[in-house]
């Protein structure tokens, strides 16, 4: 092969490349609302996650978080309190269960206890939240506080 075959065969291939990038970028343009399922407002925000996820029951009957994880009238379960402002509560705080794990690690959801809980990962300490699920979080919503977390878990 020529060197201006190989010149025009590697264009050609560069151009095939970014079309069919765009192409199946384009298909990934799925609107957030359509993802989150029975929490239609969800958003990968903190504040969307405090009102939608841990505080309000959602349209699947998932029970919210602060049904357990409250201060108001009870001792909070397993000394999580999600009621209102919990972000300090949740960001960089040792798990009461597995101290060795982190609840929320900014930029690493894998790693993030809070995950494992909600996705009922072997390893964790009692049961799979919300503990009277299920209903549990849909596929969508955990995708969302995934992606708050990945996007490194700011307060916003």
């Amino acid at each position: 092969m020529s060197r201006q075959s190989k010149a025009v065969w590697g264009r050609s291939a560069l151009a095939a490349g970014v079309i069919a990038c765009a192409v199946l970028t384009s298909g990934c343009d799925e609107k957030l609302k359509d993802v989150v399922g029975p929490s239609p407002n969800l958003q990968p925000t903190f504040a969307s996650i405090q009102k939608e996820i841990f505080e309000t029951t959602d349209l699947a009957g998932r029970t919210s978080c602060v049904t357990c994880h409250t201060n108001q009238g009870r001792n909070p379960s397993g000394g999580l309190n999600l009621f209102g402002a919990s972000y300090d509560a949740l960001v960089n705080v040792p798990s009461r269960g597995r101290p060795d794990l982190k609840l929320v690690v900014p930029g690493d959801p894998d790693a993030s206890y809070l995950i494992h809980k909600l996705e009922g990962r072997p390893g964790i300490v009692g049961v799979r939240m919300p503990r009277a699920g299920p209903p549990y979080l849909s596929t969508g919503q955990l995708l969302v506080i995934r992606r708050w977390i990945a996007l490194g878990a700011r307060r916003d």
